[in-house]
C-alpha cells in the first residue's frame, strides 16, 4: 500500500488501548510502518537498481526484525533526548519501555508486509531467502476506500478520548469489510472469465503452472511458454487468468488471459445485471477483448542479455514482448509489464514507468537498454 495508507492506520493503531503505554508510543508506531520502503534510498543508483532491491530484505523477516529495533530505537532515544532538553518541566504521562516499543514496532513493520501482499503490485515476504513474488490481488497500490474509512475514523476520533477508540475500532471493522468485499469480489471475476472470452478462450497449455491457489507466485518457470521463433509452438493455449483491482471500485476488474503467444484483457464489473443470468446463446463479450502479441523472436532473446531485462523479468508478473527492425536493420525490442498496460501498447506510445526498452544494431549487439525510457 501507499504509505500515506501505512501512516493513518498506525495512527489509528496509536489509537487504541496500546497507545495507553506511553509516550514515543506513536512515533514508533510511524516509524516502524514505514520503514520497509527505505528500500527508496537504493533509487540513488538508478532505477533498475531500485527495481532489483524493492520489496525485498527489507519487506523480508529479517527486516522485521532489524527495522522493527531500528524504529523503537529512534523514537526511544528521541524521546529521551526531546525530555533533556524540556529539562523535566511540565506534567507528562510516563514514557514507554524500550521493550514495549519494541514489541509494538516489530509488529507494525510485520503489519507492513500483510497491507502490502493483498495488493496486485506483490511483495517479496521471504527474502533474502527467497526472491519470489507473492500477492493475492485483492487491493489496488492505493486504495481510496481504505484512505476515506482510516482518515475519517481519526477526523471523528479527535472529539474526545473516548471517541478516539471507539472510532479506531469503527476503522478496523470498515477496513475488514473493504478487505473482504475485494476478495469476494476477486473470486467473482475469476469464475466470470470464461463467460467473457468466450469462444477465443483455448485450452489450457499441457505444461502451464498450477494456478489453483489463491496467492499468486511469480517468476514462474515459464521460458518453455514463450513464443520463440525457434520453437513454434503448435497451437495456441492458455498459461493463466488473473484479475487486477481497479482504482475505481472495488467491483471494477481488469481481467488478464495470458496466452502461449500473447494476452487479452477484458474489463469487467461484477455488479453487471447481464451475469445474474445464465449465460445466452450468442453472447459476444469476447469482441471487447484487448489483444497484445507476444512474439519472443531470436531478437527478443538476445535483448534478455541485458542487465536490465534481467532485472525486469524478474519483477514483471505478465511480461510482454514485441519487436520492431527499421530500414536500416536495426532492432528495438520493447518490454511490457501486462498488469500496468492501459489502451493499446505500441512502440511509439508513451512509456510507463514499467517499461524496458532495449536497441540492438544490425548484428544483434546490444547498443543500449533502459527502464521507462525510449
Amino acid at each position: 500500500m501507499d504509505n500515506v495508507t501505512h501512516t493513518l492506520f498506525a495512527i489509528t493503531v496509536g489509537r487504541t488501548s496500546l497507545g495507553r503505554a506511553g509516550r514515543g508510543t506513536t512515533a514508533a508506531l510511524v516509524l516502524a510502518t514505514n520503514a520497509p520502503d527505505i528500500d527508496i534510498v537504493t533509487a540513488l543508483r538508478g532505477g533498475t537498481n531500485y527495481l532489483h532491491w524493492h520489496r525485498g530484505p527489507t519487506h523480508g523477516p529479517i527486516g522485521v526484525v532489524l527495522l522493527g529495533a531500528l524504529s523503537a530505537a529512534i523514537a526511544h532515544y528521541g524521546m529521551r533526548l526531546w525530555d533533556a532538553r524540556a529539562g523535566g518541566r511540565g506534567a507528562r504521562r510516563p514514557a514507554a519501555t524500550f521493550p514495549m516499543l519494541l514489541a509494538m514496532s516489530i509488529m507494525m513493520v510485520a503489519f507492513h508486509l500483510l497491507m502490502d501482499l493483498p495488493t496486485s503490485y506483490g511483495t517479496r515476504v521471504l527474502s533474502p531467502f527467497d526472491w519470489h513474488w507473492y500477492a493475492f490481488d485483492w487491493m489496488p497500490i492505493v486504495d481510496v476506500y481504505l484512505l476515506i474509512a482510516l482518515a475519517a475514523g481519526l477526523l471523528f476520533g479527535n472529539r474526545s478520548a473516548d471517541a478516539k477508540q471507539r472510532y479506531a475500532s469503527i476503522a478496523f471493522v470498515a477496513m475488514a469489510a473493504i478487505y473482504g468485499v475485494r476478495a469476494f469480489a476477486h473470486h467473482q471475476a475469476i469464475e466470470l472469465a470464461p463467460r467473457l472470452f468466450g469462444p477465443t478462450l483455448p485450452a489450457k497449455c499441457a505444461d502451464a503452472p498450477d494456478t489453483s491457489s489463491a496467492l499468486d507466485v511469480w517468476p514462474r518457470q515459464t521460458s518453455k511458454l514463450r513464443t520463440e521463433s525457434s520453437e513454434p509452438r503448435t497451437r495456441r493455449c492458455l498459461i493463466e487468468i488473473a484479475a487486477m483491482p481497479t482504482f475505481t471500485s472495488p467491483f471494477d476488474w481488469r481481467i488478464i488471459a495470458q496466452m502461449s503467444n500473447g494476452y487479452e484483457i477484458h474489463d469487467v464489473n461484477v455488479l453487471d445485471a447481464r451475469f445474474r443470468e445464465p449465460a445466452a446463446e450468442g453472447e459476444v463479450f469476447w469482441r471487447q477483448s484487448v489483444r497484445y502479441p507476444n512474439i519472443w523472436t531470436p531478437a527478443t532473446v538476445q535483448a534478455t542479455a541485458a542487465p536490465v531485462v534481467n532485472v525486469f523479468l524478474g519483477f514483471s508478473r505478465f511480461p510482454d514482448a514485441r519487436t520492431v527492425t527499421d530500414k536500416n536493420g536495426a532492432t528495438t525490442v520493447r518490454f511490457d509489464d501486462m498488469r500496468f498496460a492501459s489502451g493499446f501498447v505500441a512502440m511509439e506510445q508513451r512509456v510507463r514507468p514499467f517499461t524496458v526498452t532495449v536497441h540492438l544494431d544490425t548484428n544483434g549487439r546490444i547498443v543500449d537498454s533502459s527502464l521507462g525510457a525510449r
